[in-house]
């Protein structure tokens, strides 16, 4: 396969870099140091915030973004997968950067590498560096893709990690013990520097990282505590900083433009990253409102009307996910006529599927399941046989060659209100088919 070059299409370089490595995934850090060390790029940003968690480090990354730019800053932002477009990834100022500046990164990363191999994310994770390095940031938001302590993203030190709500996802790489997992989100932490940690319970394997590292950790529910009442919310917080200790209240903040409860445990914890970055960025109160009302975050509870049709569209992806959208249903059971969704399924094989789909199960009429047609996905054959393990009736069940032909038999049934969840990759593919969102 010809190697791409500064003349060629995103599209050719994304499509190279796809074969490159005999992996999809293959977690450690070594092969990326070189290269980044080489380019100059573990220094992004003066300011760099890591982070990493199960559920909720997109949103998480979409408010921080939006509340420093509120506050004056120039903001960089990586985060993955995207749903549409590969240029989603790599964020300036809350805007996707150009195809040009991608390949000019990509062409620069080629060239670096040498005989050093990279799988499609590392190759991606540089490009983000690359681009913001360029850019003359004052602060950069990387997410972490998969566990944190191999990722590639945490090649960078961190000046302050947020590790979000911790659950069981990607088993076959993290396995199912959730206090292993927290250890693995607590590798993006650094010695010396502070970590936010916005799941109220989490493993004990956490703090004990945490302490045999010597990190200050910020833990909701013991050094910050969140309050909601009907109109708005409130965090209080007892943090002991550099020169003292510190007690304070910040009342009357507006619930975030992205939906969902839980999105303020999110909020709580993106608000207190930014109050231990205090002493080196001046945010208040006007711009916290400003960007908890401001944030987007596409493909999370988000609703539309489709030729007239109803739908709800979810990333949610795993157990912890798939809960927190059933809490989001029966909160809005009035979202369909009858409190019944159709829904399009499908997901990927390392998943849990099992409890996923019996969070759900109580909100859906009939499934439609499509295969996903990509190396990970779940079979078709595997899904129904868990849709019918979980009580699901087989005259509700009804499979389809491809997501595509999926949406097509759903937009004929023009009085249901449609869900879509299981994958980014099942919504990324729903997106394609839809001209009306």
């Amino acid at each position: 396969m010809t190697i791409p070059n500064n003349q060629s299409s995103l599209e050719c370089w994304i499509d190279w870099l796809l074969h490159l490595h005999t992996e999809e995934i293959d977690l450690g850090l070594d092969r990326i140091r070189v290269v980044a060390e080489s380019m100059q790029l573990l220094r992004p940003a003066p300011i760099v915030i890591s982070v990493a968690g199960t559920n909720g480090k997109g949103s998480s990354v979409a408010m921080l973004v939006a509340i420093l730019q509120a506050a004056g800053y120039q903001v960089g932002a990586y985060t993955s997968p995207h749903i549409q477009h590969f240029n989603e990834r790599i964020q300036v100022n809350g805007k996707p950067v150009s195809d040009e500046l991608i390949i000019h990164s990509f062409s620069q990363i080629e060239a670096a590498r040498g005989k050093t191999k990279l799988t499609y994310f590392e190759f991606a994770t540089l490009a983000g560096l690359s681009v913001f390095k360029q850019s003359n940031l004052d602060v950069v938001v990387l997410e972490v893709g998969l566990g944190g302590r191999l990722d590639a993203v945490n090649v960078v030190d961190a000046d302050v990690a947020l590790i979000t709500a911790i659950g069981v996802d990607h088993i076959e790489w993290l396995g199912s013990d959730r206090s292993v997992i927290a250890t693995e989100k607590a590798g993006i932490m650094r010695s010396g520097n502070p970590a936010v940690c916005s799941d109220s319970m989490p493993p004990d394997s956490l703090f004990t990282y945490a302490e045999a590292n010597f990190v200050p950790l910020i833990q909701l529910g013991r050094e910050f505590t969140l309050t909601v009442s009907e109109l708005d919310w409130s965090i209080s917080f007892d943090v002991e900083s550099k020169k003292h200790r510190e007690e304070s209240v910040l009342k009357n903040l507006p619930p975030p433009r992205l939906k969902g409860v839980f999105q303020l445990q999110n909020a709580a914890g993106v608000v207190m990253v930014l109050h231990s970055l205090s002493e080196r960025l001046t945010i208040d109160k006007e711009a916290i409102h400003q960007g908890l009302l401001s944030a987007k975050h596409p493909g999370r509870l988000e609703s539309f009307q489709s030729r007239g049709q109803p739908w709800l569209v979810d990333v949610a992806h795993n157990p912890q996910s798939a809960k927190a959208l059933a809490e989001y249903l029966t909160e809005h059971r009035s979202g369909s006529q009858d409190g019944c969704y159709t829904t399009i399924f499908s997901a990927l094989n390392d998943k849990d599927i099992y409890p996923m789909i019996q969070e759900i199960k109580p909100f859906v009429e009939d499934w439609l399941v499509a295969g996903l047609g990509v190396p990970r996905a779940m079979s078709v054959e595997k899904m129904v046989s868990a849709l019918m393990s979980s009580g699901v009736l087989e005259k509700h069940i009804l499979v389809h060659d491809s997501i595509q032909e999926a949406v097509k038999t759903v937009q004929a049934r023009t009085k249901d209100a449609v869900l879509v969840w299981g994958s980014f990759f099942t919504v990324s593919q729903v997106y394609d088919c839809l001209d009306e969102r």
